[in-house]
């Protein structure tokens, strides 16, 4: 018989040059947004469940920018200093890029109540590539730059922009505006951060104890910040893009990464082996973080469209997504490996080569 082209990338639970913090926070990212996106169909809940959940839910989308951006740069560390393998790299993740903004234009299509964070993560993707192989000092000074700037930038393309964004028929430039500033979800200039911060925690390899506890110590005054501020000014909330709302978001995600790597910086024989059992479920679903996060937004469109609405209190729904979903995610972790649409994307992309399989 002739040889055939086949894929041959190893599977996440065979790769052992992968990195132990991001694929966790990964994976409690993904797990966040599945509860979050399972809260409006448990309404009737205790207020410190439903207060944990508000919690989970503005966590989800910074912290998987984080993980984002931590994986371009071990992509761009792997690839070497070739200028050939550099714009190699950024050429996929363009690509990747563009498939993301398409992937969540098509999810919004599917009838789910969830606000879809593929596209701007995919503009985030494509904008910080290049910026990840700046300086430190400079990529610092970038980062900077973004969490001054973007609020007010926010707010100034609103005020110009007024309705006609989501009033009428959408227009590609529209749709453009929406993501890079207007939504009242999401927006590339206050993701853009979390991806390029990302890339500085793997500059110093995802640090150790010392960094962990200095990224609690910076945690904990900033989650508190905001509501200290508004016992003292009577304001109600923060708006989304603001800079307390940015200062929250940063209290979440400097803690769970704090907690994450002080948890991975233990090295007792038992202690490790009990941190890993724990690591493990997250490591799973966070090496197939993106077609579980497809998958889930199938089975609540399916819930959607079979009379479980939006609103409602549905336990059985409920358990459904938050464990259900990432145990289907496992098992598929555990016996398949490459997630799906990993898979497809790093294809069509060429992060996985094909090569002729010998002829038997």
């Amino acid at each position: 018989m002739t040889g055939s082209a086949v894929v041959v990338p190893l599977a996440p639970r065979l790769q052992r040059d992968r990195y132990l913090v991001p694929d966790v926070a990964r994976g409690v990212a993904i797990m966040a947004m599945l509860i979050a996106h399972a809260g409006p169909i448990m309404v009737d809940q205790p207020a410190a469940t439903a207060f944990l959940q508000g919690q989970l839910n503005d966590v989800a989308s910074p912290l998987f920018a984080t993980t984002m951006g931590a994986a371009a740069a071990i992509v761009l560390a792997k690839a070497g200093p070739s200028p050939a393998n550099v714009r190699t790299v950024i050429l996929q993740n363009v690509i990747r890029g563009a498939i993301l903004v398409l992937l969540g234009l098509l999810l919004a299509t599917w009838g789910s109540w969830i606000a879809i964070v593929l596209s701007f993560l995919g503009i985030v993707l494509a904008i910080g590539t290049p910026l990840v192989l700046l300086g430190t000092r400079t990529l610092i000074a970038v980062l900077a730059a973004v969490l001054v700037f973007g609020a007010p930038l926010n707010n100034l393309m609103l005020a110009a922009t007024g309705p006609l964004i989501t009033v009428g028929e959408r227009t590609p430039a529209s749709f453009l505006l929406e993501w890079l500033f207007l939504s009242p979800h999401y927006r590339v200039t206050n993701l853009l951060p979390w991806f390029l911060f990302g890339a500085l925690l793997f500059r110093i390899r995802f640090g150790g104890r010392r960094a962990g506890w200095i990224l609690l110590a910076i945690a904990v005054p900033a989650w508190w910040l905001g509501p200290l501020w508004r016992g003292a000014t009577g304001e109600e909330f923060s708006p989304s893009g603001s800079y307390l709302d940015t200062l929250h978001d940063a209290g979440l995600v400097l803690g769970v990464l704090g907690v994450i790597i002080l948890l991975a910086s233990l090295r007792g024989r038992r202690t490790a082996a009990v941190v890993r059992a724990v690591f493990l479920p997250f490591e799973a679903i966070g090496s197939i973080s993106l077609s579980l996060y497809v998958f889930q937004v199938a089975v609540v469109a399916w819930m959607s469209d079979n009379g479980i609405s939006f609103g409602t209190t549905d336990p059985v729904a409920w358990i459904v997504l938050v464990l259900g979903v990432p145990l289907v995610g496992i098992l598929w972790w555990r016996f398949v490996g490459k997630g799906p649409i990993e898979w497809l994307i790093g294809v069509v992309t060429g992060r996985y080569r094909l090569r002729a399989q010998p002829p038997r």
